[in-house]
This record gives C-alpha cells, sequence and structure tokens, in this order.
C-alpha cells in the first residue's frame, strides 16, 4: 500500500477546497428544501444568490377548480430576471405560462386537484455593474404571494372597483339632484343681495 505524500504547505489549500464543496453542496440542499407560501400571506424580504438562484415553495391552502396568481416583486435597481415555474413535484417538467411586468413576474394557474403544487422561482443577473470598482451583488431581495383569483382579479382588491363603482355612481347622480345652472342662480342670488 502507497501513501501519497501531502506537503504541509498544501494542506490549507486542500482544506480550503473542501470547506468550499461543503458549503456550496449546503446551498444547493437548502435551496431543495421546500418553504411554504400559503395563500393569501406575501412572503417579504425573500433572497436568493443573483446569478442562477433557485428557491422551491409549497403552495398551502389551493382549493380545487379555483385560479390563482403567484407574484413576485423586487426592486429595479437590482439588474436580474426572475422566472416561476409551477410544478407538480420537485421533479417535475416546466409548465410556464408567465406574465412579464415592469419589476413583476406573474404566474396564474388554476388548481385542478388537491395534490401539492409547487413553484420553482428562478433568478439570473442581468446586465453589467455600470461602476469598475463596485462590487457587484451576490444576493436579490424580493417578495412573492400566492393570491386567489376572482373573475381575474385577486380577490382582495374587488373593494377597490366597488369603490370606483359608487364614486361614479355618485358623479352621476349627483348633477341630477343639484344641476351646476342652479347652484349659480343661488350664487348669484346670493352677491346680488350681498350687494343690496
Amino acid at each position: 500500500m502507497k501513501f501519497v505524500k501531502c506537503p504541509i504547505n498544501h494542506l490549507p489549500i486542500l482544506l480550503s477546497i473542501l470547506l468550499f464543496i461543503q458549503i456550496s453542496t449546503l446551498s444547493t440542499a437548502s435551496s431543495l428544501q421546500p418553504k411554504v407560501l400559503t395563500v393569501g400571506e406575501e412572503l417579504k424580504g425573500e433572497t436568493l444568490q443573483l446569478k442562477f438562484g433557485q428557491k422551491f415553495y409549497k403552495l398551502v391552502d389551493l382549493k380545487e377548480d379555483f385560479w390563482y396568481e403567484v407574484k413576485i416583486s423586487y426592486p429595479a435597481s437590482i439588474p436580474a430576471s426572475f422566472s416561476i415555474e409551477l410544478k407538480k413535484d420537485l421533479t417535475d417538467e416546466h409548465r410556464n405560462s408567465n406574465r412579464r411586468l415592469l419589476n413583476t413576474e406573474k404566474l396564474i394557474f388554476k388548481a385542478e386537484s388537491t395534490e401539492q403544487v409547487h413553484v420553482l422561482v428562478t433568478v439570473n443577473a442581468e446586465g453589467v455593474v455600470a461602476q469598475p470598482s463596485v462590487l457587484e451583488r451576490e444576493l436579490v431581495l424580493y417578495n412573492i404571494v400566492c393570491d386567489e383569483l376572482m373573475l381575474g382579479i385577486p380577490r382582495f382588491t374587488w373593494w377597490v372597483g366597488f369603490t370606483a363603482i359608487l364614486c361614479l355612481l355618485f358623479a352621476f347622480i349627483f348633477p341630477h339632484y343639484f344641476p351646476l345652472h342652479r347652484l349659480l342662480e343661488y350664487n348669484a342670488q346670493n352677491q346680488k343681495e350681498i350687494k343690496d
């Protein structure tokens, strides 16, 4: 049996390589552990590695035959490109029907059964750092939420629509009972009485 001699001056390099391998496998394993994303609750301040970062989310409280929207929002100052993929399990091929807006990524889907559904969030760096002396960011910060849709609109935003309808009704009904020409006549009559 023959042993390879390792000089002591190479030992720190070997240890640093082993440590790097251990840390990279731990970070990969932790990104594959799905985090719970409950319908209607926003997860704020989530982070991913800017270069090829991935994270799984397990969607909870989905109802069968309802439409849902998974939405990611992130600061526009970070040059990143997000993608969201719907997966039935962690090994599923991706089904992607995203809708891209400014600094928001959306995925709309219908819950076909009560099976577990996962969402894979992937981020890639986009663009370059403008100043050569500034280091590029390592992490990207984002918020993620899953909302139930009703007629294509998130359920919690319906009150805004009802308020807008009430304002429009008020705008049409108010002039009927208080016409502008009567208000002008009343003001003219008041000014005339004040002068007299």
